[in-house]
């Protein structure tokens, strides 16, 4: 006989922006939103029954709607605000979990100054933010970065790995190093400042990642990790996702050309995939 397991149901790709708008400035943020419950639904699925079940058009429109009246400034904020109303509104719901991602606005710079009102997107990567309450408990709250793009021309080597029959490539000490990175860290303590943290995080990472005699990706991705650990004292630990973007470099001998490590093709597939958790 069949019986339901776990299940939850919410609204994804609830885009918003938010302008506030002061008399010598303005602030804007958007943020792309998803909320799912988790509770007592079952008889929606086993009855046909919706009495339990807020509509995902209506939890939509309580993203706009709290998004007016919150004076959150950064994602998590916004997302312990969304997930706490949700719950405190909705006595079937067990556990409510937020998700964001923001995008990478910045004002522009004018004649060397900040425009009060006109934005550029500031790189590819996004902010995001993770929120999960279970009613009576208190916030799971984690940060992150998507998309960090980021490439160094020298100090990155590979050698002294397996050699078998299929090993084709050769040994680099000097190589190109690109990625796109994801990274996510969980709070081990309530936190004012998320902002704060986040800058201290991207800060640690980046600076070894240029300064880092790199023998392998994943010999760079614990120095960065481990950084920023030191870096943030607020969070517990760290996960980093660093494909590593090829660049692969040309044969030139058949035109009669030298190539001393100039010219490249680069290349997303296939790549290499790095994953790794670092903890206190």
């Amino acid at each position: 006989m069949a019986h339901l397991g776990e299940n939850r149901y919410g609204k994804s790709r609830v885009r918003v922006m938010k302008v506030v708008r002061h008399e010598t400035h303005h602030e804007m943020k958007e943020w792309n939103v998803r909320l799912l419950l988790h509770g007592d639904f079952e008889t929606c699925f086993t009855e046909a029954d919706n009495g339990k079940i807020l509509p995902t058009d209506t939890m939509k429109n309580t993203v706009y709607w709290l998004a007016r009246e919150s004076q959150a400034a950064t994602p998590e904020t916004f997302g312990i605000e969304l997930a706490g109303y949700l719950l405190a509104n909705n006595s079937q719901v067990t556990k409510a979990s937020v998700e964001i991602e923001e995008k990478s606005w910045e004002q522009l710079i004018v004649d060397g100054e900040a425009h009060p009102t006109t934005y550029k997107m500031g790189g590819p990567e996004v902010q995001t933010a993770s929120v999960v309450i279970a009613r009576g408990s208190e916030p799971q709250v984690s940060g992150g970065i998507d998309g960090l793009m980021i490439l160094k021309t020298t100090k990155s080597a590979f050698v002294g790995y397996i050699k078998d029959k299929l090993t084709t490539l050769p040994e680099s000490t000097d190589r190109i190093f690109g990625t796109r990175a994801t990274v996510s860290w969980d709070f081990s303590e309530p936190v004012s400042d998320f902002e704060e943290t986040r800058g201290q995080v991207l800060t640690a990472l980046l600076k070894v990642f240029a300064e880092h005699d790199s023998l392998s990706v994943q010999h760079t991705l614990y120095d960065m990790a481990e950084a920023a650990l030191a870096a943030a004292p607020a969070i517990s630990k760290i996960k980093l996702t660093m494909p590593n973007l090829h660049c692969l470099l040309v044969d030139l001998s058949r035109f009669g050309q030298e190539n001393p490590n100039q010219i490249f093709v680069p290349t997303d597939e296939p790549h290499g995939y790095i994953e790794a958790v670092i903890e206190r």
